[in-house]
């Protein structure tokens, strides 16, 4: 049964795959990110997320409540979770120095996994599409992968902008 569900699985889902693990292990290192890059992976899993919740269940309903309140619970976990002691913003530059960690690729890894296994359930059974049992567990989980992201790139912005308003003539970090 596992060679059936592989074997029809799209070529770009694949690619997607790699994409996710480069990028996952790209984050585990400390590293400097210009601010466009680094809002390359939270608008990717917002999208896979909000692609998730459109394609399986529609935005009618329950789903977009559920998904909201999952991005919103997210948001403030990240944004309250990240070291904001550990980022350095560099305006003259126009980047964030950010320490390495494995988390991203944890993450990455696991909204990939879910909406994987949740497109597997749906063609194995699609009536599971309409059950709210369902529907709401999956949407806020997507809602709440979306958020961590989001608010950890919130969380980023919030001191490289602080840093940018603070730095002099000479472009100094804070």
């Amino acid at each position: 049964m596992l060679q059936h569900i592989f074997s029809h699985t799209p070529l770009y889902v694949w690619a997607i795959l790699g994409f996710l693990v480069y990028r996952g292990v790209l984050a585990s290192r400390a590293r400097e990110v210009t601010l466009r890059k680094l809002c390359i992976i939270p608008l990717v899993m917002l999208v896979l997320s909000l692609s998730g919740v459109h394609g399986s269940f529609g935005f009618d309903g329950m789903a977009p409540f559920a998904w909201a309140t999952g991005a919103l619970a997210g948001a403030a976990l990240a944004w309250s979770l990240t070291d904001a002691r550990k980022l350095t913003a560099c305006p003259e530059r126009g980047s964030v120095q950010l320490p390495g960690s494995w988390l991203p690729l944890i993450l990455m890894m696991s909204i990939f996994c879910m909406k994987y296994a949740v497109a597997v359930a749906l063609a194995v059974a699609p009536a599971t599409a309409h059950a709210p049992g369902f529907i709401v567990p999956v949407c806020l989980a997507y809602g709440c992968f979306s958020g961590l992201f989001l608010g950890g790139l919130l969380r980023t912005m919030a001191v490289y902008r602080q840093a940018h308003m603070t730095s002099g003539p000479q472009g100094a970090a804070v």
